[in-house]
């Protein structure tokens, strides 16, 4: 009887360290918030002569990433396309490059509805809000994951601040899928 409790007594220790060990290598997502304010650099748009005042933006805007993430610090570019129809509504969507060098490079991918209401002087008010992901990453973002809601401020008539709120993996962490 007590070579049997001598073992069950092994083999519950060796099964508490590998367990242990097991949660102690994995990293959960935790909350984060950056933002963003960006100034364009590029930009190719498309009105429409149909009077509905409709137009696609293509643009190009730099700026340098601030808060609670991995990516703060960093310089972001936006690579966007934004369809929109002022008054009534739109689609912008595109690539958010966020980089700390030449070879720590983090790509998300973001979409947003806009959404005129009327405002308290009765002109419309923009809301855009949406969704982002990290959908690749590079050098010390290599492994990164994270997906959140995308808020898209005016800042000026040129100028955007774009808030990211949600949960973030860091790179390297073990995740079991």
């Amino acid at each position: 009887m007590r070579c049997h409790e001598s073992r069950y007594a092994v083999c519950l220790a060796v099964a508490a360290a590998t367990l242990l060990g097991a949660t102690a290598s994995v990293t959960f997502a935790a909350p984060m918030k950056i933002e963003a304010v960006m100034s364009p650099k590029e930009q190719i748009r498309l009105d429409f002569a149909d009077g509905s005042k409709h137009f696609v933006l293509m643009v190009k805007r730099e700026g340098k990433a601030t808060g609670q993430s991995p990516l703060a610090g960093t310089t972001v570019t936006e690579y966007g396309r934004h369809d929109i129809v002022p008054g009534v509504g739109g689609d912008p969507s595109g690539y958010l490059v966020f980089a700390a060098g030449d070879s720590d490079v983090a790509y998300v991918k973001w979409s947003v509805r806009a959404v005129f209401i009327p405002g308290p002087d009765g002109r419309p008010v923009l809301l855009d809000n949406g969704v982002w992901e990290v959908v690749g990453a590079t050098g010390k973002f290599k492994g990164l994951q994270g997906a959140g809601t995308l808020h898209i401020k005016t800042v000026s008539p040129t100028d955007r601040n774009f808030i990211l709120e949600g949960e973030m993996v860091p790179s390297g962490a073990n995740i079991k899928k």
